[in-house]
């Protein structure tokens, strides 16, 4: 597994611009929803020109220059002021409901992108990063990138069309009070620019360190009877305290400096207030400007002001958007298996015959550490293959290439004459079934577990289930087959490595891989799953990996491997006659039981 560490790679804007493409699925209701936040904000700025209107209006009742204030022009004025308000109040709310339909779709697609893509990336590429990380990306990643255009995408066009508004018609009714109040904005924007530079890393390293605190607490919870029974609950304690600390220190670094952007900006559009009041008081005591102006410009220095603390607001969630949207597309960018499905199917489904032939195989999950050296085989239809030796001899790899999870890096494998390479992933796992060490059940029934990608009627659902030897346990179950396999269901390990086995005995492949399929069960157990993989392999071409020598004593060939070759083959009587290596395993399990 690769473990991340303290590196704070640097988040950059640029991050932004795959989202900003994919954004164009949607481009229509985006496209509107902008529309209308433009639409909104300019209806509201126009505002403080009315109020300004009114304001002069009633200035010059106030103070005697006319004899009657014109209350009819203020009333519709007035009127005039409330439908804009209103129109803009509704234009608000539809952005606001397209916003969140883009927001919503946008999430849809890359969780839906991710799924598929997991779904034709090599083994390679999770043996090497930690499945918490991955999900990560699914869950924290996606989020941050949805809740960034929910709450970010209106705002900013929002902001930026009252901010470049606002000074229009400020210079329209009087320039030296704009540049007044653009002398402040200025100031905030310089410190913005900066701050932003200056946490960008952290952003970057704060999605990086979540992704890690969740691998770990993955790892740990699939985990937790181990630590529990190696009393590792306080070793384990420390190394989540590690990650958190990490995490605590980039996420209060990103947050802290992001939060200071808003206040910054609320400070200079405060400066431009009073400087403006200070400014256009002296202008109305000179006759230079009229009373309602200043009351218009009072209003949109504090209009203008807004987006200034809005644009801080903005740019700390648009950081943390390009750090989760760096993660997500990196993924979404990860090298794919080759596209193998336009192949032809070189054995029609129920023709196959069971040959295999290893020829000259060499693989190495790294080019510069070959681990198959140079291993070859032949299996015959129908046979019992058991593939055996010491841990790391390459037991399991040979059949991660024969399922192709895996692509060999010289040499061939063929099926019924057929090179596997000439013919697709898809069809050649269906020629398989696989019972493994480590079982895989998910949250359904029983039926559902054994039936699993098979349209089978529930008679060969109960046959195999009768074969594998856990009917009996199924059938005591509340609701039998129909029962849901979750926390609540008492299912021990064995029980579930049956379910397994029941899977693969549904699955009517020509071909059996079996990697220690009965590791789980007691020695009872066993000797009946041995009865009905006996009747299951019979006509079936089957490979058994096995440490325990026992369970494989009446399989027809015997491969024996040590450092990636076949170093002796044969069946067990033969192997034992020969007393080499073999021989020495096999006797070894039995000296450690004496």
């Amino acid at each position: 597994m690769r473990r991340g560490g303290g590196r704070h790679e640097k988040a950059d804007f640029k991050y932004l611009k795959p989202l900003i493409k994919y954004l164009g699925k949607n481009k229509v209701p985006l496209f509107i929803a902008i529309l209308f936040s433009i639409l909104g904000t300019i209806f509201t700025i126009i505002g403080p020109t009315y109020v300004s209107k009114i304001s002069d209006l009633i200035r010059q009742g106030v103070v005697g220059e006319v004899e009657v204030i014109d209350i009819s022009s203020i009333t519709k004025t007035g009127i005039m002021l409330i439908a804009f308000y209103v129109t803009a109040w509704i234009l608000s709310y539809f952005q606001a409901y397209l916003m969140n339909i883009v927001t919503q779709k946008t999430s849809f697609g890359l969780r839906n992108d991710i799924s598929t893509k997991i779904n034709v990336l090599p083994l390679k590429f999770f043996d090497t990063n930690l499945i918490g990380d991955i999900l990560s990306r699914v869950v924290n990643d996606v989020d941050s990138i949805a809740n960034t255009l929910h709450q970010s995408v209106g705002n900013l066009f929002h902001s930026a069309t009252q901010f470049i508004g606002c000074m229009i018609l400020m210079f329209s009714i009087n320039w030296v009070l704009t540049l007044v109040a653009l002398a402040s904005a200025v100031i905030g924007f310089v410190l913005m620019i900066i701050l932003t530079k200056f946490s960008q890393k952290y952003f970057s390293a704060m999605q990086k360190e979540l992704g890690q605190l969740n691998g770990h607490d993955e790892e740990i919870y699939a985990g937790h009877n181990v630590v529990k029974a190696y009393n590792a609950e306080e070793y384990e304690g420390k190394r989540f305290d590690a990650i958190n600390a990490r995490f605590k220190f980039v996420n209060f670094r990103a947050h802290f400096i992001g939060g200071i952007m808003q206040p910054i900006m609320g400070f200079s559009g405060n400066l431009g207030y009073v400087a403006v009041c200070i400014v256009g008081a002296a202008m109305v005591a000179s006759g230079q400007i009229t009373f309602g102006v200043v009351v218009a410009f009072m209003m949109y220095i504090r209009m203008f002001s807004q987006p200034l603390q809005q644009f801080g607001q903005v740019f700390t969630q648009l950081q943390s958007c390009a750090a989760a949207s760096k993660r997500v597309f990196a993924f979404l960018e990860e090298t794919e298996l080759e596209n193998d499905s336009d192949k032809p199917a070189l054995i029609p489904e129920g023709t196959a015959k069971g040959d295999i032939e290893f020829r000259n195989v060499k693989f190495g999950y790294n080019e510069d550490k070959i681990i198959i050296k140079n291993f070859s085989a032949t299996a015959g239809a129908g046979k019992k293959v058991a593939i055996v030796g010491p841990t790391g001899a390459g037991k399991t790899t040979m059949v991660n290439l024969l399922m192709r999870f895996y692509e060999t890096n010289e040499g061939s494998i063929f099926i019924d004459g057929h090179d596997t390479k000439d013919m697709s992933r898809a069809e050649v796992h269906s020629l398989f079934g696989m019972v493994l060490q480590d079982t895989w059940l998910f949250e359904g029934t029983f039926k559902e577990n054994i039936k699993y990608n098979k349209d089978v009627s529930d008679e060969d659902i109960i046959r195999a289930a009768k074969m594998a030897g856990i009917h009996h346990f199924i059938m005591t179950m509340p609701q039998g087959y129909d029962t849901v396999l979750d926390e609540e269901a008492n299912v021990s390990a064995g029980q579930k490595q049956l379910i397994t086995i029941a899977r693969a005995m549904v699955e009517d492949a020509p071909f059996l891989i079996l990697d220690e399929a009965t590791s789980s069960v007691d020695t009872r157990t066993e000797q009946l799953i041995q009865d009905a993989m006996d009747k299951l392999m019979s006509g079936r071409t089957s490979f058994i990996i096995a440490h325990r020598l026992s369970t494989i004593r009446n399989a027809d060939l015997i491969l024996v491997m040590k450092d990636g070759d076949i170093i002796e083959h044969g069946s067990h009587d033969e192997l034992i006659a020969q007393n080499g290596f073999y021989a020495d395993l096999y006797n070894s399990q039995f000296d450690q039981i004496d």
